[in-house]
């Protein structure tokens, strides 16, 4: 099985809008049994809380439901059980790699590596309002990335 995490800083934006896009078409191509997917937090800031309210309904407005999610920090195990760790932003990677992973990083991307603008950054739509440009970018990173995953692990 593939295992992918998606990271952000607080867990309730980002990263959790791209662990249901990508569950969304998982689910959609047929291969809940070949490729798992969650999200984590670089951050301790929104530990526990559910997807932000305007992050929640950007989901809802594409017929994905996130009900359940609870925001969690990554831990140093991450690195050993997934084979894909999808950043949001270079600070995410940093982070992971220095503060998590032990100088680690070979598994870590950005998500719009997988798109038609790698090394783009998604902007923290908290910070900026626009959750649909976010959506719309976590949507063509984890299309790209779908699509990766087809033509190389499955």
């Amino acid at each position: 099985m593939i295992k992918v995490l998606f990271v952000c800083w607080g867990n309730i934006c980002r990263s959790p809008m791209g662990e249901y896009i990508f569950k969304d078409m998982v689910k959609k191509s047929g291969l809940e049994d070949k490729i798992y997917v969650e999200s984590a937090a670089t951050s301790t800031e929104e530990l526990g809380n559910p997807v932000y309210p305007p992050a929640r309904d950007e989901l809802r407005s594409h017929g994905i439901d996130c009900k359940g999610h609870r925001a969690r920090q990554v831990r140093k195990d991450d690195y050993e059980k997934f084979d894909y760790i999808i950043a949001m932003e270079n600070i995410h990677h940093r982070i992971m790699r220095d503060r998590f992973f032990d100088g680690r990083d070979d598994k870590i991307s950005l998500c719009m590596d997988y798109s038609k603008t790698p090394g783009c950054q998604i902007d923290d739509p908290w910070y900026t309002g626009d959750f649909v440009t976010a959506y719309n970018q976590i949507h063509e990173g984890c299309e790209g990335l779908l699509n990766h995953i087809l033509e190389n692990d499955l």
